[in-house]
């Protein structure tokens, strides 16, 4: 039953054409003073993490996705993978490197022109200014198409003046804001000449070089959170802050000195999603850092799980090791199953990423493409890696919960992730909406009521193009034979099959639920999409399963080892088969899957998690962390020495004359010589 594997070759796959990246991401793991603990203040967690943010601009990573002409080497992914991993130092850390160079730094890189990149850029990517994104208002989460921050041009000076002209408008939960930024790059409403062009990004110092607010500047400290200490989250007004012409990043819309509006794109619904996908780096990265930790939180559960022992069960003596627990296993195998997959499908994000921003590809249904994939993927494996690490914790019982074992720390940390860049239930809502667009041209453009501000612009997205979706519309019932048995349920055309044509159905089914809409009034298709909102976001939940699923499938074709092939063919039937059980009632109501063969899903899961149970170090050993990066004590091999003591103290014990007897064990020899005398 267990396979001979080799972790190094497993890392190799899982780490991917950017393990060089990973790896150096991980480097900054090895420096103590990068690790977060509870027993910091705030303002000592906000220090140390700085110093990481700079530790990090020392390794290049942050330079490496600038042209070659600026010391870069116009390589995006391999920025996002190297501080994806950064998680395994502090998630503080990953975040407010997040901040300052995937989205203050970033916005200048894509929303910028060279005079702009030449003034701000270099010092942004290299730590020596430090910035704050601030996109979200109190009033105006993802609803950034109507953000009430405005900035006004004044002819006369030749400045723009921005304002915050309620408190509903407050830039919050700005990363860097409360403590260490020098400047932000505000989004408001541009006004020039009376009118208004729409949501643009500008260059707004914050603070002078004491640390001091500039005039016209309120900053506020959002003070403690439910996680991510060392990340000075805050808020940010302006009354009347004004700011030079040039410093409006003018790549997608500039101003001249007399006032006058102008953009390379004339539609302003297509300037505001085009400019808003050039920063999908934040959705990309979160989807990767959160398999990240999802992948520590299973190193730690894994190793303790295969130590720690509870319960005696084949004699009176020996206890069993909680992994050998069918139920144990249960637990933790789908969730590696799961954590495996999405790390395959992270890494095909990863390189649709690079298409894009390299310049490879950057069509507009390519950049459509990444744009739905980033919001499915990040929605998906934020929501999972909470799932996993809770899993994690309670499989560790109390040590678990001990904060020395790191796993509450990961998920309080973890738990906004699946609001950061966009909250995930919105985001899902983009991704059924463009299913909906390949499945029938007219909902391509749909813009109903309420519909397109819930599906479309509250995620600040585009609206058209394809989401990769094969509406194939093929039948299964060759798939389904009479003597469907555990081979025939773990085949991956069955898995492939199941996964597709529930998403297929679900398309199908929505599409004409709603079809209607586009020919009603406003208030009544507003009301028929409200009353289909759940069955879009499992739609697209379906979606990014089967993307998983098939990103899995693909590498496991891929190897060429045997042993390992069969590894990751165990993976992906426990993954496949686990979404099938997850979704049976759905494959029964159908007629999907005859409940004969369904019933056999349960006891196939069954088995393949005790295979994988047998080579699950080696799974987790793949993952290419060690102490450093793990950090939890009951990982460490202490439980196993504990263990060791505790066997040799009983082995001894019960050698001595005066060991006691177990009225127990004295109850079934009397019995027993009771039953011998009655014969």
């Amino acid at each position: 039953m267990k396979l001979s594997l080799d972790p190094k070759a497993i890392n190799d796959v899982l780490d991917g054409h950017w393990a060089e990246a990973r790896r150096l991401g991980r480097t900054l793991a090895e420096a103590s003073s990068t690790h977060d603990d509870p027993a910091d203040d705030l303002d000592t967690a906000r220090a140390k993490t700085l110093d990481g943010v700079m530790m990090m601009a020392e390794t290049g990573l942050p330079m490496t996705g600038l042209s070659p002409e600026m010391g870069g080497k116009n390589e995006h992914a391999t920025n996002v993978a190297g501080f994806e991993e950064t998680v395994t130092a502090n998630p503080s850390l990953q975040i407010k490197a997040g901040v300052q160079f995937g989205l203050f730094g970033g916005a200048i890189l894509h929303l910028g022109d060279k005079e702009q990149h030449q003034k701000w850029l270099l010092d942004a990517q290299s730590g020596r200014l430090l910035g704050s994104f601030a996109m979200t208002e109190i009033g105006h989460g993802s609803d950034v198409a109507n953000v009430a921050t405005t900035a006004t041009y004044d002819e006369a000076t030749e400045e723009f003046v921005v304002e915050t002209p309620f408190r509903a408008a407050t830039k919050e939960y700005i990363g860097n804001a409360a403590r260490d930024a020098r400047a932000a790059v505000v989004f408001a409403q541009l006004i020039t000449k009376g009118i208004k062009h729409g949501v643009h990004a500008f260059f707004v110092p914050v603070r002078d070089e004491a640390g001091e607010p500039m005039p016209g500047v309120s900053i506020e400290d959002d003070g403690y959170k439910g996680g991510l200490k060392g990340v000075d989250n805050g808020r940010l007004a302006f009354d009347s802050v004004r700011i030079p012409r040039t410093n409006l990043l003018n790549r997608y819309g500039d101003v001249t000195a007399d006032g006058t509006y102008s953009s390379p794109i004339e539609s302003p619904g297509r300037r505001f999603f085009t400019m808003l996908g050039t920063l999908v780096q934040g959705r990309v990265s979160l989807d990767g850092a959160s398999v990240v930790a999802s992948k520590i939180a299973l190193d730690i559960a894994v190793r303790y799980g295969l130590e720690r022992k509870q319960f005696t069960a084949g004699d009176d003596f020996a206890e069993t090791t909680l992994l050998d627990y069918g139920q144990h296993q249960r637990r933790l195998m789908p969730a590696l199953a799961a954590v495996y997959a999405s790390a395959f499908a992270h890494e095909k994000l990863l390189s649709s990423f690079e298409e894009v921003f390299a310049g490879a590809d950057d069509s507009e249904e390519n950049r459509a493409l990444l744009e739905t994939r980033a919001a499915a993927f990040k929605a998906d494996s934020t929501w999972m890696a909470l799932d996993v690490i809770q899993e994690c914790r309670e499989a560790c019982g109390g040590a678990g919960f001990m904060a020395e074992n790191r796993l509450v720390g990961l998920r309080a940390d973890l738990d906004v992730y699946v609001t950061f860049e966009g909250d995930n239930t919105v985001l899902l809502q983009l991704v059924a909406k463009r299913l909906l667009g390949d499945y029938a041209k007219e909902f391509a453009n749909l813009d109903v009521g309420g519909a397109a501000r819930f599906i479309g612009t509250q995620a600040a997205e585009h609206t058209l193009y394809r989401t990769g979706l094969a509406n194939a519309g093929r039948a299964i019932s060759d798939a389904l034979t009479p003597n469907l048995g555990d081979k025939r349920i773990r085949s991956g055309r069955l898995q492939l099959t199941l996964l597709e044509t529930r998403l297929e159905v679900m398309v199908a089914g929505v599409a004409q639920a709603l079809r209607p809409a586009t020919k009603m009034p406003a208030a009544q298709a507003a009301d028929l999409f409200n009353v289909h909102q759940h069955e879009l976001i499992e739609m697209a939940r379906a979606y990014v399963e089967l993307e998983k699923w098939k990103a899995l499938d693909e590498k496991m074709k891929e190897q060429t080892d045997a042993d390992q092939a069969k590894a990751f063919r165990r993976l992906r039937d426990t993954y496949g088969l686990g979404l099938i059980e997850k979704h049976m009632a759905w494959h029964l109501m159908y007629g999907r899957l005859p409940m004969s063969r369904a019933r056999q899903i349960n006891e196939t899961l069954d088995r393949l998690c005790k295979k994988l149970a047998a080579n699950a170090l080696d799974l987790v050993e793949a993952f290419g962390y060690s102490d450093v990066h793990r950090r939890a004590t009951i990982a460490s091999g202490v439980e196993a020495e504990r263990q060791a003591e505790a066997a040799d103290y009983y082995r001894r014990a019960r050698a001595r004359q005066d060991f006691p007897v177990d009225e127990k064990q004295l109850r079934k020899a009397a019995e027993k010589k009771a039953k011998a005398a009655a014969r």
